[in-house]
Formats: structure tokens, C-alpha cells, sequence
């Protein structure tokens, strides 16, 4: 929850100080925020919880047998607390934003849709073979997820918002009171965290994403 919390405050007030100071932050200024935060947060709770900040990651953790069905629910739970709070204390600071930093579509939604499961294989492709177990932290592996986010969402934002994150994108909606296009982003990126367990399947030593293991930072 403290991670999530983490993630949507820094990443979503970094959108919103942006449009309050006339662009001062800058796009890439933004991009760089979250994956700034990711790399932070994976360091400093990542051998605690895993530094699960995202319910995508979770699911695909759980597709790849990292973890068991029962955690889920109480990842899940804890990442939306997490990003509402933030979100409510957004709106505290900064009454005057009517988004808050929602995620909308620059263009047709299945395009955001498509974008959105994509940039979320990748992040979690990634997360799964520089993850060794999910309550571990490799020295690496936060550089390499921050790294991912930055550049995801410094290519891809402009257009479909680079959430990759279904609790980023529900929270500042929920206070914000913007549901449009809410779906894609609820939808696409657990599609694209599963997808990744397939392509992590093909390409790693038999039997990997198969049996259980106990243990995985995402």
C-alpha cells in the first residue's frame, strides 16, 4: 500500500504540478518521475512485499506461478487502497485539477488498448526475468523496472498514458469522477502481464512459469 501510494502521489502530482506551473516539469520530466519512484520503491520494500505497485504485475505473478491465488486479493486490495489515498490527497492539494492525472486515449481507444497491453508485456517480461522470487530484490533489478517505466512512458504516453497499471489509472478517476475510456485501462495491462508469462515460457529453461515457487518482488 505504502509503495502504491508512493507511485500515484509522485507520478500523478508530478502530471498535475505540471499543468499548474505551465509545463515546468515537462513530458519527459514526468516520464522519468515514474520510473523514478518504481526504482526507489523497489529498493526500499522490495525484500518486504515484493514492491508489488501494480495489480498487473500481481495477476502476472500469479499466472507465472510466483505466487499463490490467496495473496492476490490482498495485493490488490492494498495497491487500490494505496493509490486512492494518494489520489484523495491530491485532490486535497490541488482542488482546482479536474483530472488528476487520469489516464484518457490521445486517439481511438483500441489503439490506446493495443499500446497498453503491449508496453505491459514488455514491463512485465522484464519483471520476470530479473525477479528471482517475489519478496527478493536484486541488485539490477530495480534499475532495469525503472528503466522500462521511463521508457514506456516517455514513448508512449503522449498517446495512450503509459499506465501499464490498473490501480494508477482507477484512483485518480475514482476521485477525480472521469470514468471514460476507464476500461482500457483495467482490461489491457492484466492481459498484457499474462501474455508475458507465455513469452517467458518459450524463452527461459523448461519448467520455468510452470510450478510454484514461494517467494517474488515485482
Amino acid at each position: 500500500m505504502l509503495g502504491t501510494f508512493a507511485l500515484v502521489f509522485t507520478g500523478t502530482g508530478a502530471i498535475i504540478i505540471n499543468d499548474v506551473s505551465g509545463g515546468v516539469i515537462t513530458h519527459v520530466g514526468i516520464a522519468l518521475t515514474f520510473g523514478l519512484i518504481v526504482l526507489a520503491m523497489i529498493y526500499t520494500v522490495g525484500d518486504i512485499s515484493g514492491a508489488h505497485l501494480n495489480p498487473a504485475v500481481t495477476i502476472g505473478f500469479w499466472a507465472a506461478r510466483r505466487m499463490s491465488g490467496r495473496e492476490v486479493p490482498l495485493y490488490i486490495s492494498s495497491q487500490v487502497a494505496g493509490a486512492v489515498l494518494a489520489s484523495a490527497l491530491l485532490r486535497f492539494l490541488f482542488p482546482g485539477s479536474k483530472l488528476l492525472g487520469a489516464t484518457l486515449p490521445a486517439g481511438p481507444d483500441m489503439q490506446s488498448f493495443v499500446l497498453e497491453a503491449v508496453l505491459t508485456f514488455f514491463l512485465m517480461l522484464t519483471i520476470l526475468n530479473v525477479a528471482t522470487g517475489v519478496k527478493e530484490k536484486g541488485i539490477t533489478a530495480g534499475i532495469a523496472v525503472g528503466s522500462v517505466i521511463a521508457l514506456e512512458a516517455m514513448f508512449a504516453g503522449p498517446i495512450c498514458g503509459a499506465s501499464m497499471n490498473p490501480a494508477r489509472s482507477f484512483a485518480p478517476a475514482l476521485i477525480s469522477g472521469h470514468f471514460e475510456h476507464l476500461w482500457i485501462y483495467l482490461a489491457a495491462p492484466p492481459l498484457g502481464a499474462c501474455a508475458a508469462m507465455f513469452a517467458c515460457r518459450c524463452i527461459r529453461e523448461k519448467g520455468c512459469c510452470v510450478k510454484l515457487k514461494t517467494g517474488t518482488f515485482s
